[in-house]
Order: C-alpha cells, then sequence, then structure tokens
C-alpha cells in the first residue's frame, strides 16, 4: 500500500492521492521497478556538531556533550552497541499512531518504524523489520516491510493495519548472513514473517529501536509521526542474556538546522516523540 502511494509523488508528481486498488498496487510497482525507484532503508547518517555550527537548538545540543546523545539526518530512536559481536534479537511492540504532514508541509510525507541489527556502528549490512506511515492531507496509510540492506525493501502481504493497532516488530538473526523478521498486528491476530539466508555478513554490534526518514531516490518528505512508543524492548544476546534499552545511545533528527525530535528510554521502553514545527 505505501509503495504504491509513494510512485504517485516520484513518478507521477502529483498532489492526488487515493487508497489505491489491488489492481493500481500491482501497476504502480511495476512502473516504480521500471523507473529504477525503491524504498530502502539507510545506516544512521550522522551530522558531525563539531562541524554543524548552525543548528540552533542548543538545548538539544547540550546533552551530545555528554556522550548519550547523537544527532542524525534520518534516525530518531535508541541503540545498544558494543565493538564485538554482541546481539541476535531483538522485538519491540507499538500503537500505530495517526501521521500529520507537518506544519506548512503539503502533500505525501512518511515515517517508518522499526527494530533492527546493525546500521550504526557497524554499517555495511543491516537486518531490519517495520512498518511504514504515510499521509497526504486526511489520508493515511501503513504497509509492513523487511529488509537485508543493501538490498532494497520488500512489503510484507496478506497482513493490513489501522491507526490505533498494537504490532510488535521482530528481528532474529540465526547467524551472520541469516535470519527472520516478523511483525504481527494484534487487534487481527495475523503474523507475517520471512526468512533470510546467503545475506550480506552483519557484524551483529548495534541493536535498535527507530523512527526513520528513509530513502526512496533520496530522502521522502518527512511526517509528524506524533510519538511511537516501543514497549517490550528487549534485546537479546549471543550468550543469552535479555537486555533493555535503559542505557542506550539516544538519537535524534536534524532537519532544518534544528532538532525535531525528543527520545527517552526506559528499563523496557523506547519512546520517539515528534518535536517539529
Amino acid at each position: 500500500m505505501f509503495v504504491a502511494s509513494l510512485l504517485c509523488q516520484a513518478i507521477l508528481a502529483t498532489a492526488a492521492f487515493a487508497v489505491p486498488t489491488a489492481k493500481e498496487r500491482l501497476a504502480e510497482r511495476v512502473a516504480r521497478r521500471d523507473a529504477g525507484l525503491t524504498r530502502q532503508s539507510l545506516p544512521m547518517q550522522t551530522v558531525d556538531l563539531t562541524e554543524n555550527t548552525l543548528v540552533s537548538d542548543v538545548d538539544g545540543l547540550a546533552n551530545a556533550t555528554h556522550g548519550s546523545v547523537s544527532y542524525s539526518t534520518n534516525w530518531a530512536g535508541a541503540r545498544l552497541s558494543e565493538k564485538k559481536a554482541t546481539y541476535k534479537t531483538v522485538t519491540g511492540t507499538f500503537v500505530i499512531p495517526t501521521p500529520k504532514e507537518p506544519a506548512g508541509g503539503k502533500g505525501k510525507h512518511y515515517a517508518s518504524a522499526w527494530v533492527g541489527i546493525d546500521g550504526a556502528t557497524c554499517n555495511h549490512a543491516i537486518l531490519q523489520t517495520g512498518l511504514d506511515l504515510a499521509v497526504n492531507g486526511k489520508d493515511v496509510s501503513f504497509s509492513a516491510w523487511y529488509e537485508w540492506f543493501p538490498a532494497v525493501a520488500h512489503d510484507f502481504t496478506g497482513i493490513t493495519f489501522k491507526a490505533g493497532d498494537t504490532v510488535t516488530v521482530t528481528v532474529a538473526a540465526s547467524s551472520k548472513t541469516g535470519g527472520k523478521a516478523t511483525i504481527k498486528n494484534h487487534r487481527t491476530g495475523k503474523t507475517v514473517s520471512h526468512t533470510f539466508s546467503g545475506q550480506p555478513a552483519l557484524c551483529e554490534y548495534d541493536a535498535e529501536w527507530i523512527v526513520e526518514d528513509f530513502s526512496a531516490g533520496g530522502q521522502v518528505p518527512f511526517a509528524n509521526f506524533g510519538k511511537v512508543a516501543f514497549t517490550g524492548a528487549t534485546a537479546k544476546t549471543l550468550a543469552g542474556k535479555t537486555v533493555g534499552p535503559a542505557n542506550a545511545n539516544l538519537i535524534n533528527i536534524i532537519k532544518n538546522k534544528k532538532v525535531i525530535t525528543k527520545v527517552a528510554t526506559g528499563a523496557k521502553s523506547v519512546s520517539i516523540a515528534y518535536t517539529g514545527k
């Protein structure tokens, strides 16, 4: 559903938006493929604050001096990171928010909520799965996807969502080159999954709970996603230990020289709020 809506922006450049039929979705996917445009999450794009002297959110920057907050152009959320292979499973549950166009923004805007392994300190491979949120005026849509970066994302089929649904997203690495992505909609009871094998090797350094401004031929217009609050947020280590994000590094997004997100963590929670105007 999401891939279809993004096509209208990238290929047709039209302001019109409607929930497409199955036939229309197929036609638009084919057109997107032929145009070479694909939806993809990317590794964390870090903002170097020593060079970005024009960032105007002084309060946000103050936290960075303590080493607990990082800044990015595409990720907001929390990450646990080690310097050796550590994490094999990441999971979290959230209630789907109703995205809005940002203040002054018109047309299609997007955000993606996901969990993943790697992409922060180790960025040549990422195992991840999540939900894309799309908005155009009063029209909203949601689609589930799985991805093993550097390959592009693929839509899950046979599962639907609406705002207010409770969703659990999980990735599990069975090895450095294989694993599984799973999404469950608790309202409908539907679960979908995809098993990977023979992929580029993970480092297993990073475990993440993220809202992203993803890429489709360039970063998409970023939505006011409201708030994504992961509960039951845990990661399992190769040693069999279950850990939470309480002491994770926090990541905030900078757009137009302003920090537009606010992140907080608990023993088993990650809250990511949109604060942009």
